[in-house]
């Protein structure tokens, strides 16, 4: 995503390049960009100019959706959803609950807060 944010509003990079700039495996690329494309943060074109560019200016991308688009539901606890909602398998309200809360809270609104103009 930093790099095509670099390329906004230039040249299509393709995938090919992406890989080998990454060093990152083409097949694995290519899977990631379907959820980042699902999620309507890129878009494609083919042909001799194709390749990816994003969806949208850079500073209007947020670290979350790049996140949430590749990893799904943004909970990293178990007993709850990405809304806070407590879903705990024991029911009941343990002590821990209302801290992991605040931590999942945290997380959310850090990775939102960062646009994807400030990584490149």
């Amino acid at each position: 995503m930093i790099l095509l944010a670099q390329s906004y509003g230039k040249d299509n990079v393709s995938l090919a390049s992406i890989a080998r700039d990454e060093k990152i495996s083409l097949k694995y690329l290519e899977r990631l960009f379907v959820l980042l494309k699902k999620e309507k943060l890129i878009t494609s074109e083919k042909g001799s100019t194709g390749g990816y560019s994003l969806s949208r200016a850079p500073k209007d991308i947020n670290v979350f959706e790049i996140v949430k688009a590749l990893e799904g539901e943004m909970s990293p606890f178990h007993c709850l959803d990405e809304s806070g909602k407590i879903y705990c398998s024991a029911k009941c309200r343990c002590g821990a609950t209302s801290v992991l809360v605040k931590v999942q809270g945290a997380i959310n609104s850090t990775l939102r807060g960062i646009k994807l103009n400030e990584l490149i």
